[in-house]
């Protein structure tokens, strides 16, 4: 026990201090947590402090946020051509950057990470992850070696205190492979756990149920995928006659990467019989910075590992409590060490919210769930229309099969739809629209394959095909033939 005190201590201390973190450190910690959870059952209320932070004090978060800053700002003066000379026209001295200073520097955008990646390197790069592309160009993303093996220790820790996690489970991972950090990180979080892993991908949503109802070796009881990847299985299950009964084990989903509706959510515990889903916030730009959202639908970010803002998207000025905003973040060093981003906004439109709050995480800031990406804010004659309103709406109707693929677009200040369905009419669009108060106009087509995801693209389109076992009746297969 004194041994795991010290290493507490230790870990704590350079977290407070900004110093490089030692990750066998880290990693024996999350050894400790196994030990205590076999022996009690809980790892104790000091173990859970140290992942929380002793930051939830609004003075020590701004303490802390404008020494992390200054010791990032430092970092990325010294280390990186593009923010040296950020620096250096905003006026901005590193070393003396406060909360307030900070707005003067220029936030970073996608197309900076594209056309700027070489000059954004800080430290020696192990290994390349890129963004999925489903609303751009797709932006490469190096790591370091550190903080690909630190990220999984520091995720497994705090899995395991809040209970999210437990020894002998076993993820189902229905990610793309494009996502390299991320299914790295999983994988390597659940080692760490005493948990299996099965890289599944984004196979076709019946082989992924297969995989959910295979007996042999470690079952599943934890699901991760994106929402329209996820929308396909339920589709998938209801089809095959699958329920609750079929998927004993499954205890748990997290999705992210896209609105995720409670309408699907809902059909998810009908159809699969989870209770424990996790709607996480995660940019792979980002990382590890992430959020979770509570039970009162707010997004809380963590404020040990980055600075959150959300800046009006037209004077690019703090939004107040209730207006829409992009979110902006830096994540912080020694968190993130091989290509930094500073003020990165991520386009994602959020609502800003109080800071104090009635929920279960409200030590933690927050901010609205995320409501669809800038470029895509419809203004109408009703008022700002958004992805997660055209979402949440759509996924409401009786009788979809999600995901609901659709075009939303304004025309003559009037909100039009274009729904891929063969259930749905127009009228049953424009009344569900009209019971939001918002005016619509809406069409229907019978769209499938390339032409309904042209339509529409989202993350379940990133698909990696395999070679399908053919059916038992049909014999075997005869190579060469």
């Amino acid at each position: 026990m004194l041994e795991t005190g010290i290493r507490q201590v230790r870990v704590a201390m350079a977290m407070v201090f900004g110093r490089r973190l030692n990750v066998r450190l880290v990693e024996r910690l999350v050894d400790d947590a196994l030990a205590t959870l076999q022996e009690f059952g809980s790892p104790g209320t000091d173990v859970e402090q140290l992942i929380e932070g002793p930051f939830a004090d609004p003075d020590d978060r701004r303490d802390l946020q404008t020494r992390a800053l200054q010791r990032t700002a430092r970092r990325l003066d010294a280390r990186s051509a593009f923010y040296r000379e950020r620096f250096a026209a905003a006026g901005v001295e590193p070393g003396k950057l406060t909360l307030e200073t900070l707005r003067r520097v220029p936030v970073t955008l996608k197309r900076d990470l594209v056309t700027r990646s070489r000059d954004m390197l800080c430290a020696t790069p192990y290994i390349s992850t890129q963004t999925t592309g489903t609303t751009g160009s797709p932006a490469r993303v190096w790591l370091s070696r550190y903080e690909i093996e630190l990220w999984p220790a520091l995720i497994a820790l705090s899995m395991l205190l809040r209970g999210e996690v437990r020894p002998g489970d076993c993820m189902q991972i229905n990610l793309s492979s494009r996502a390299t950090a991320a299914v790295q990180e999983d994988v390597d979080m659940l080692r760490l756990a005493g948990a299996a892993a099965r890289v599944v991908g984004q196979v076709p949503p019946d082989e992924s149920l297969d995989h959910l109802l295979d007996d042999g070796g470690a079952v599943p009881t934890i699901l991760n995928g994106y929402p329209s990847y996820i929308g396909q299985l339920v589709a998938a299950a209801r089809r095959r006659g699958l329920g609750p009964a079929d998927f004993p084990a499954l205890r748990a989903l997290y999705v992210g990467g896209e609105v995720f509706s409670p309408h699907l959510a809902e059909a998810v515990r009908a159809t699969f019989g989870i209770e424990q889903i996790n709607d996480t916030y995660g940019v792979t730009e980002l990382l590890p910075v992430g959020g979770r959202t509570c039970r009162h639908r707010h997004l809380h970010l963590d404020p040990n590992m980055g600075y959150t803002e959300v800046l009006d998207p037209e004077t690019g000025e703090p939004a107040a409590p209730g207006e829409l905003g992009t979110l902006t973040v830096t994540p912080y060093y020694p968190y993130r060490e091989c290509m930094p981003v500073l003020r990165y906004d991520t386009r994602d439109v959020v609502r800003a919210l109080p800071e104090e709050l009635d929920c279960e995480l409200a030590a933690v800031p927050a901010v609205s769930q995320v409501l669809g990406k800038e470029s895509r804010l419809l203004r109408t004659g009703d008022g700002v229309v958004t992805t997660r309103d055209v979402v949440e709406t759509l996924d409401g109707l009786p009788g979809v099969e999600w995901p609901v693929r659709h075009r939303a677009r304004v025309v003559d200040g009037r909100l039009h739809l274009t729904v891929v369905s063969r259930e749905l009419s127009p009228a049953d669009v424009v009344k569900a629209f009209a019971e939001r108060d918002v005016d619509a106009t809406a069409e229907i087509v019978d769209l499938t394959g390339d032409e309904a995801r042209l339509l529409c693209p989202l993350r379940c389109d990133l698909r990696e095909e395999t070679f399908v076992r053919a059916p038992a009746e049909t014999g075997p297969v005869e190579v060469g033939a």
